[in-house]
């Protein structure tokens, strides 16, 4: 119900993409927002943002990570520019309504140093 894209292998310093797409059966979406997990550690928040717009970035990530949304699409964007290896890890998108959170399988981010 939420398909990710745009993953890959970059180098450090370079930037990608990510996009999420919720299926239409999700309904009154609240918020979305990328997580991310890297072998070995626990899944953290990247950024999200709400419905109105507002955004929340971890401290790591501000100033290099810019999230959007495209409400009339249900998707969001993760646009993340001088990554470092440190960077590297499963993303994952994420979707909460008031009933319920949605989590899309994830994309694979490789940064070489």
């Amino acid at each position: 119900q939420l398909v990710e894209s745009g993953g890959g292998l970059v180098q450090a310093g370079g930037s990608l993409r990510l996009s999420c797409a919720a299926s239409r059966d999700i309904f009154s979406i609240n918020a979305m927002g990328w997580y991310r997990q890297a072998p070995g550690k626990q899944r953290e928040l990247v950024a999200s943002i709400t419905r109105a717009g507002s955004t929340n970035y971890a401290d790591s990530m501000k100033g290099r990570f810019t999230i959007s949304r495209d409400s009339a699409k249900n998707t969001v964007y993760l646009q993340m520019n001088s990554l470092e290896p440190e960077d590297t890890a499963v993303y994952h998108c994420n979707a909460r309504t008031l009933m319920a959170v949605f989590w899309g399988q994830g994309t694979q981010v490789t940064v070489s140093s």
